[in-house]
């Protein structure tokens, strides 16, 4: 599974137009000397033919020196004069493409470009899915059960490594940092989405997660973890429908699992 990756990716398309822009200068020249090639072919052909005739034998010829496929007409020691410098020309056109287009493709910023391509189309229509904030261990289980729920399971994570885990369990995955700009959860069609679990430790990154998603789609149903009731308090108040204090749930579940004789 591809991810869909905010960090670097405009970095890739730039990268990419670059690239684009180098192969259309590479191409205008060889053009450039295709045709030089033929006209000079045509000057110093001796031969009495039409001018039609003339021009298709120095096309033949002139793409035969571009490709090296050898297979040439008889040529003067005029033409044979010229097309030294002709092949030249079309070694500097090589060595320039050589050198400034490759290695491109293959960066890791165009990389993720491509994978961003193939990546939209899977999550431009998606609706009624549910996302996940953060992969880390709460993150990976809420992720888990959703998906055995038979929900469709969008993960959102700042990091690489946690990112590239969920994408080999076979998630959709937004890498970004998603309390720092709003990118990732547009990017997770949040407008679309069912439900939004946030799972990132920073309570600050929490609190601006909850006020976007909500302020993105206000039916959205929101859970959030929070160390206490007062940031439970706040997370309410940004949107969120419901929030677990990690506290108060431990300190009940410890509680929970001694005799009933000790609890009093």
């Amino acid at each position: 599974m591809s991810i869909y990756r905010v960090i670097e990716h405009k970095r890739g398309e730039l990268l990419l137009r670059q690239w684009q822009r180098r192969l259309f200068r590479a191409l205008a020249l060889l053009g450039i000397g295709l045709v030089a090639c033929m006209a000079g072919l045509m000057l110093f052909d001796p031969s009495g033919g039409s001018w039609a005739g003339k021009a298709f034998d120095a096309l033949w010829n002139a793409a035969n020196t571009l490709s090296t496929l050898g297979a040439f007409t008889t040529f003067t020691r005029a033409q044979r004069a010229f097309l030294l410098v002709t092949m030249f020309f079309f070694l500097m056109i090589g060595g320039y493409g050589m050198s400034t287009l490759t290695g491109v493709l293959s960066s890791d910023e165009v990389r993720a470009h491509r994978e961003n391509t193939s990546m939209t189309k899977a999550l431009e229509n998606l609706a009624g899915h549910a996302v996940v904030v953060g992969f880390g261990p709460v993150g990976r289980l809420v992720a888990e059960r959703l998906r055995k729920a038979g929900n469709t399971v969008v993960v959102i994570d700042s990091k690489d490594g946690p990112a590239a885990e969920a994408s080999g369990f076979g998630y959709l995955v937004i890498l970004g940092d998603a309390g720092a700009d709003e990118t990732p959860l547009i990017r997770a069609r949040i407008d679309t989405a069912r439900a939004l679990f946030v799972t990132t430790e920073d309570p600050d990154r929490k609190l601006t997660i909850t006020l976007m998603a909500h302020t993105a789609n206000p039916q959205l149903a929101i859970c959030a973890t929070a160390q206490d009731d007062v940031r439970g308090a706040l997370l309410r108040r940004a949107g969120a429908s419901e929030v677990v204090v990690v506290d108060t749930l431990v300190a009940g579940a410890l509680v929970e699992r001694f005799p009933k004789a000790v609890r009093g």
